[in-house]
């Protein structure tokens, strides 16, 4: 078994011991591989594996890779997206995962009836309310979902949240379970089904999935360590 073959089996137990604990089906949890800066040969290797969902951080980034990967591939937005970058992002991805603004929402509706397509989207929320993250207040989303009811082409599927930066991943849980309870509000609310929680990467994704995380991000724990050799793609504007 090669080094990656294990990382991604060890990945695999990890995730069914969390749903374990949280008494809940491993199949309700999806795997994002988070590729950026990665190569891609070095996405070609983990999609062999069967993984099947890539995450990218940078609109520029994506458009010059993923003509470069295997076609069967799917693409996510997971980083902040620029205005000026919308329309790229809808012709790219499948999924964005961190809407952050009403504004956002609307621009992307207009620019998915524009590619002829519906765009499922998360609501990226600023559950810890840190200044230096991305993400709507906890406040603003019951506007942002009724908002999101009188549009045709972006369909809100559920919410997005980072929490802070801590040696130990179970600080996160807070805010994971936050964002969970607010979700349930919301639907409780809105009347809108919500069920994606996009929350948890590699160093709290499984507490993530305890708190009830439908998509998680693993980057370096499946890729590996990366190289001192500065990628290509390290330096391109989001």
């Amino acid at each position: 078994m090669t080094d990656l073959e294990t990382r991604w089996v060890g990945i695999n137990r990890r995730i069914d011991e969390a749903c374990g604990r949280g008494g809940r089906d491993p199949s309700t949890v999806q795997v994002m591989a988070v590729s950026k800066t990665q190569s891609p040969e070095a996405v070609a290797e983990v999609a062999a594996l069967g993984v099947a969902t890539f995450g990218e951080n940078k609109v520029q980034e994506a458009r010059q890779k993923i003509p470069l990967c295997p076609s069967r591939l799917h693409w996510h937005l997971i980083g902040h997206l620029q205005s000026n970058k919308a329309r790229d992002a809808v012709r790219l991805f499948e999924m964005i995962h961190a809407v952050d603004s009403l504004r956002l929402l609307e621009l992307l509706d207009r620019c998915a009836g524009e590619e002829g397509r519906v765009l499922p989207v998360c609501l990226e929320v600023n559950v810890s309310g840190e200044r230096s993250k991305f993400g709507m207040p906890p406040r603003a989303v019951a506007e942002a979902l009724r908002a999101a009811g009188s549009l045709f082409k972006v369909k809100v599927v559920g919410l997005m949240t980072i929490p802070p930066v801590a040696e130990d991943p179970g600080e996160a849980r807070p805010f994971f379970r936050a964002l969970r309870e607010l979700r349930d509000q919301m639907q409780d609310l809105t009347g809108m089904a919500l069920p994606e929680l996009s929350m948890g990467m590699s160093q709290d994704f499984e507490v993530a999935i305890e708190e009830g995380a439908t998509w998680i991000r693993v980057g370096t724990l499946l890729f590996g360590p990366r190289q001192r050799k500065e990628s290509p793609y390290e330096s391109i504007d989001s």
